[in-house]
């Protein structure tokens, strides 16, 4: 297996790379779609959602809360999963700086 070189890469780049490698499955971009569209944290909708067991929900929700993006809350038996919107804020400015500071350099 080969070492990565992370370190060499500024935190930002680090980030970002971290929030497309979470975001690269659908299931996931579609669980925060759908969880930012609610005015409330959200329990065991998720499963009749999305349409996936609930196991392979809660591996998705696992990886989005790795990277920050979500914050969760135990009620009763249940999970309840809502927006970390400081870290949503965060990531968008990453994104929009990327994305701003990009010239027109087509050849």
């Amino acid at each position: 297996m080969g070492i990565t070189k992370s370190q060499i890469f500024t935190k930002q780049q680090n980030d970002l790379a971290q929030f497309f490698k979470v975001l690269g499955h659908p299931a996931r971009v579609a669980i925060l779609q759908y969880i930012s569209e609610q005015n409330s944290c959200i329990c065991n909708d998720l499963v009749e959602e999305i349409g996936l067991a609930q196991a392979t929900i809660s591996q998705h929700l696992k990886e989005l809360k790795s990277i920050g993006l979500l914050k969760g809350e135990i009620e009763g038996k249940s999970m309840c999963y809502c927006i970390n919107i400081d870290r949503w804020n965060d990531i968008q400015n990453h994104l929009n700086s990327f994305f701003n500071n990009t010239k027109q350099n087509c050849c």
